[in-house]
């Protein structure tokens, strides 16, 4: 019997000891700031509504400062700029954005004996030559989908087709000069690609981003602001008139803050020369390629153009007989 008391006793000095718990957790709940959190939330929500509806004063919007405006106008063009360039720009991590998209190309025009054909015929062009010797090689090279490429297959598959004569001269050389066009972009598409695109990209994802989040803490405080200013407007006095006025100053203060913080974000932005460097990195790419598809197709059209003086004078003298 003393057992069941014993235990009895135990529970009920559990049961206070979690009650008393209890009853400092709760205690320690601070129900006015939770409520003040809910007020302000739900006054800043209502001047949000007001402002998007056209149901408020021009004079109870505070006016930012024409330096940040003048600035957060800027910041938008530059990201425009570095968002539209990135989505012209990324094609050159595809390599086929040239390609022609209705062309089916046959497995004898991309296989072996073409890549065979191509290093046999810039070896003989170059014999002789200060020019590097190109290695003939036995196995397929990759296919690579770019019109350079792909003429130069057409041109070379051409070559073999018609038999020799002068036209199948023509065509190897202008295969071989349109395969070297061909590896000096795939060469470019990867110095862009690497070069490039990603400080280019990091720009856009970091110091941008950081202006931009910044300038909501300032379009957040301006809020805040203004609806507290409408809460001291309707104060009855008192306690809670002198509450609200220290709400307006501190409400006054975080957004000179904010917008201090932001112009100088957007400042830093607007004059990293970084976005600079990156496009010197993407013209010199460019030039450096277009450079050497100049320097190929310059190198074969006295080659060709001989060549078509002299079929047309057969031609002619084909036709006198």
């Amino acid at each position: 019997m003393n057992s069941w008391k014993n235990i009895a006793s135990s529970l009920q000095n559990v049961a206070g000891q979690a009650a008393s718990t209890v009853q400092g957790a709760t205690s320690n709940i601070n129900l006015n700031d939770a409520s003040k959190n809910l007020s302000k939330g739900f006054a800043n929500f209502s001047q949000t509504v007001k402002e998007r509806t056209g149901r408020i004063e021009n004079d109870d919007v505070t006016e930012l400062p024409q330096e940040y405006l003048d600035l957060e106008r800027r910041v938008d063009g530059l990201r425009a700029a570095h968002t539209k360039l990135l989505a012209v720009t990324r094609v050159y991590e595809t390599g086929t954005y040239d390609y022609p998209v209705n062309l089916t190309e046959s497995a004898t025009e991309i296989g072996g004996s073409i890549a065979h054909n191509l290093s046999s015929w810039a070896a003989a062009a170059t014999k002789g030559t200060n020019l590097p010797q190109p290695s003939v090689t036995d196995k397929p090279s990759s296919y690579q989908k770019t019109l350079p490429h792909a003429l130069s297959r057409a041109a070379a598959s051409g070559a073999v087709e018609v038999g020799p004569g002068r036209l199948a001269d023509v065509l190897k050389t202008y295969a071989v000069a349109q395969d070297k066009v061909g590896a000096a972009r795939t060469r470019m598409d990867g110095e862009i690609s690497t070069s490039f695109l990603p400080p280019w990209s990091a720009t856009l994802n970091t110091s941008l981003q950081a202006a931009l989040k910044a300038r909501q803490v300032v379009k957040q405080a301006r809020i805040s602001l203004d609806a507290t200013r409408a809460t001291f407007k309707h104060a009855t006095g008192g306690p809670k008139q002198e509450q609200a006025r220290m709400e307006v100053e501190a409400a006054e203060e975080h957004l000179v803050d904010s917008t201090e913080t932001a112009i100088n974000l957007m400042r830093s932005v607007l004059e990293n020369p970084e976005p600079i460097k990156n496009l010197g990195q993407l013209l010199k790419a460019q030039q450096l390629f277009h450079e050497e598809a100049a320097q190929a197709l310059a190198s074969v059209v006295a080659e060709v153009e001989e060549q078509g003086t002299a079929a047309e004078a057969e031609w002619r003298k084909s036709r006198d007989q």
